[in-house]
C-alpha cells in the first residue's frame, strides 16, 4: 500500500461521521492501521464497534478525502497521523490523542518545548500587555509559545513570541483552512508563516462551541506548562488549565486585583495548587533554568534613552512619583514597566516602588 493509499484510509476513518476518537481508537486498538480495519471487513468490525460499522462502511468519503489529500499537497500544509514518525511525541503521553492532525506551517515545532499562554477574551490593556511581555520573554528563552488564536489573552500571547522571533503555535477548534475570529487573519498568516496552526478538525468546519473544549486538550497537550493571565471563574482557560494537571504539566497563574472579575479565575487556580508567577523568570526557574536576566546588548541603548529609566534614576521610586515624572496614564505606564522588568531592567520592590538595575 502506497503512503497516499494509507493516509486516504486515515482520513476515511476519521471523517466517517459517527466514528468519533474512543471509536477510532477502539478499532485501531483491534486491527493496527486503518488499512487492516476496512480489509478486515464488515462482519469482523461489527463484532468490535457493533452497529457503528454500519456508518464506517455505508459512508463514501470519496470527495471529502480527496479534497484533503490535494489540500495537504500544498507548500506549507500537511495531514499528520499517529502513525508518523512527525506525530508530536507529547501527544501520546495523554489519553485521547487526536488520531490526525492538520497543520498549516512547520509540523517540527510541535515535537519542541511549548509553554501555554491562555486567559480571558475580554481581557484588560493590562492583561494585553502582561501576555505579550510574558510570551515574549519566555519566546526568548526558546520555549514555543502556545495558545488558540482567539481574541485577548491568546491573541496578545502569540503576538509577544512573534515580536521576539520566537516561535508560536495556533492550535484552533475550526478547519485548518478556516481562521476564527475573522479579525485575526493577518495574525494567522503570519503564525502560518512563522510558526504552526494546528487542527484536529476536518477541512472546512466552522466555529462551533463543543468544539473549543475539544481543542483545550491539544493546547496543554502540546505544552510543558499552561500559564493563565487573565480568566473568570467560569472561563474555557481554567479547562485548558485543569486538563493540563490531568495530564500532568505545570499550572502558573498570575494574580490580579480582587475586585477584578478576570483576576477571580487565576485566583481560584492558585487556591487549588496553581503556581503563582509574578515574572518569567519564576517559570524559567520551574523548569530548571536558573540563570539571572542579564543586560543584552541590543537593551544597552534602550537602557540609554528609554524615558521611564530616565525618570526613574537609580534609587527606589514610588508608582505616584514616576507618574508624576512621566506624565504617562497608569495602564501604559505599569505596562512598560513590566517590559523592563521582564527585560532585567528594573525590579519590583515592596510598597509598590521601582528600582532600576545595572
Amino acid at each position: 500500500m502506497t503512503d497516499k493509499e494509507g493516509l486516504a484510509a486515515w482520513l476515511r476513518l476519521t471523517l466517517t461521521p459517527g466514528i468519533g476518537g474512543e471509536t477510532q481508537r477502539k478499532l485501531l486498538a483491534a486491527f493496527g492501521l486503518p488499512e487492516a480495519i476496512f480489509a478486515a471487513g464488515h462482519p469482523a468490525v461489527r463484532a468490535v464497534v457493533g452497529g457503528k460499522a454500519d456508518l464506517l462502511f455505508d459512508f463514501d468519503p470519496t470527495e471529502i478525502v480527496d479534497r484533503s489529500m490535494d489540500w495537504a499537497e500544498q507548500p506549507g500544509q500537511h495531514i499528520l497521523t499517529l502513525a508518523d514518525s512527525s506525530y508530536p511525541q507529547a501527544l501520546l503521553e495523554i489519553p485521547d490523542p487526536p488520531s490526525l492532525l492538520y497543520v498549516r506551517g512547520n509540523p517540527a515545532l510541535l515535537q519542541k518545548r511549548g509553554l501555554a499562554v491562555v486567559g480571558s477574551r475580554n481581557a484588560t490593556p493590562q492583561g494585553l500587555q502582561t501576555a505579550e511581555t510574558f510570551a515574549r520573554a519566555l519566546a526568548g528563552k526558546g520555549f514555543s509559545i502556545i495558545s488558540g488564536l482567539a481574541l485577548g489573552i491568546d491573541a496578545a500571547a502569540h503576538r509577544g513570541a512573534l515580536a521576539a522571533d520566537g516561535e508560536t503555535i495556533a492550535v484552533i477548534g475550526t478547519g485548518a483552512d478556516r481562521v476564527y475570529p475573522a479579525r485575526n487573519k493577518e495574525l494567522a498568516v503570519a503564525i502560518a508563516e512563522r510558526g504552526a496552526i494546528v487542527s484536529e478538525f476536518p477541512l472546512g468546519t466552522p466555529a462551533v462551541a463543543a468544539n473549543f473544549p475539544r481543542r483545550n486538550r491539544i493546547i496543554s497537550g502540546l505544552s510543558r506548562g499552561v500559564l493563565v493571565v487573565e480568566a473568570a471563574p467560569e472561563s474555557g482557560s481554567l479547562i485548558t488549565a485543569r486538563l493540563a494537571a490531568e495530564q500532568g504539566r505545570e499550572v502558573f497563574a498570575i494574580p490580579g486585583s480582587i475586585h477584578s472579575p478576570v483576576a477571580r479565575g487565576c485566583h481560584k487556580l492558585i487556591k487549588q495548587g496553581a503556581k503563582l508567577v509574578e515574572t518569567a523568570q519564576d517559570i524559567l526557574e520551574e523548569f530548571g533554568n536558573h540563570s539571572e536576566p542579564c543586560l543584552r546588548p541590543e537593551l544597552a541603548s534602550v537602557a540609554e534613552d528609554n524615558a521611564i529609566l530616565k525618570a526613574l534614576g537609580h534609587d527606589p521610586c514610588a508608582l505616584d512619583d514616576l507618574l508624576e515624572r512621566t506624565g504617562l496614564g497608569a495602564d501604559l505606564l505599569l505596562g512598560e514597566l513590566l517590559t523592563l522588568e521582564l527585560d532585567g531592567l528594573i525590579a519590583t520592590l515592596p510598597g509598590n516602588r521601582y528600582q532600576r538595575l545595572g
